[in-house]
């Protein structure tokens, strides 16, 4: 099982395996058939509000960190689904849009899966 993390703007490739939207809004000009995913999990991303307090203060990391994995524990139809659908295929691709590809929720949530949550 391989769990990738990619950007959305970057052009789709087949090695994505299962392509997974984890934003909670649609990328700014991206089309669908650009885009080109298999699933919009939507809940699986962080809260408005949690989005919102990080993107005015994103020197509070670790804060962000922490409190999205508390919601992640508290999201667990989600992370049940989501965790089906790695179990199930090869290659599983984590999309984000956000431009930092080092502290994103997408990372946390990957590191959540892969060590909080085992796969």
């Amino acid at each position: 099982m391989i769990l990738n993390l990619k950007r959305i703007y970057n052009p789709a490739d087949k090695a994505d395996g299962l392509r997974i939207l984890v934003d909670r809004l649609w990328p700014r000009g991206v089309t669908k058939e650009r885009a080109q995913i298999d699933r919009w999990m939507k809940d699986i991303a962080p809260s408005t509000e949690l989005r919102k307090q990080y993107h005015a203060n994103p020197q509070n990391w670790a804060e962000f960190q922490h409190n999205y994995i508390a919601e992640l524990r508290q999201s667990k139809e989600a992370i049940n689904e989501l965790v089906e659908l790695i179990k199930t295929h090869d290659t599983v691709t984590l999309l984000y849009s956000v431009h930092d590809e080092q502290q994103n929720h997408a990372v946390v949530l990957r590191e959540f899966l892969l060590t909080i949550h085992p796969l």
